[in-house]
């Protein structure tokens, strides 16, 4: 079975066999799958009223653990965004009355992010049917398959410089 990519790889290998073109195959793909989920990560999350960033942004707050806040800069390195992005975010959902900016008691500098009630509500109702929409967007894949790929993507991933989560959520832990 062969898809648009091999398509393409085979073009290249006509066009230019003195080149070899493997690494479009793998970058290809990850690329076209990552646009494919992403469009129905979309979709999904509008059916629930929110934008795929929101939900991002709660789910951070929700499994950060009680009191269910974090810093701005915790918020800002989870997201990989700029801080003018994190601010604005913070402010729609602010807005929206799913979060809440509190000073930060031990750093006055500081601001911190916790999920309100209603932010606390949304999340919990919609993490069940986000995870059955993955499980669905996944079906194609045996069990063993799935875990053999998420190794793999965590070695790329790892391979290429990305960081531990580990730290932004801890440093709500080490400051209380």
């Amino acid at each position: 079975m062969s898809d648009v990519v091999d398509q393409i790889l085979a073009q290249w290998r006509r066009e230019r066999p003195d080149v070899d073109v493997w690494p479009m195959g793998v970058v290809g793909r990850i690329t076209r799958l990552s646009r494919l989920l992403d469009r129905e990560l979309k979709e999904f999350f509008a059916g629930h009223g929110l934008e795929r960033w929101e939900f991002d942004v709660l789910a951070t707050l929700r499994r950060s653990g009680p009191p269910y806040e974090l810093t701005a800069g915790a918020l800002n390195r989870a997201a990989m965004v700029t801080s003018g992005a994190v601010t604005n975010r913070i402010d729609r959902l602010a807005a929206r009355g799913l979060v809440e900016r509190l000073p930060d008691e031990e750093d006055r500098r500081s601001v911190r992010v916790r999920l309100t009630d209603q932010g606390r509500a949304m999340v919990d109702e919609i993490v069940g049917p986000h995870v059955a929409n993955e499980v669905r967007l996944l079906a194609g894949l045996a069990p063993e398959e799935r875990e053999r790929l998420t190794g793999l993507l965590r070695g790329l991933l790892e391979s290429l410089g990305d960081t531990s989560a580990d730290e932004d959520t801890s440093e709500r832990h080490a400051s209380r």
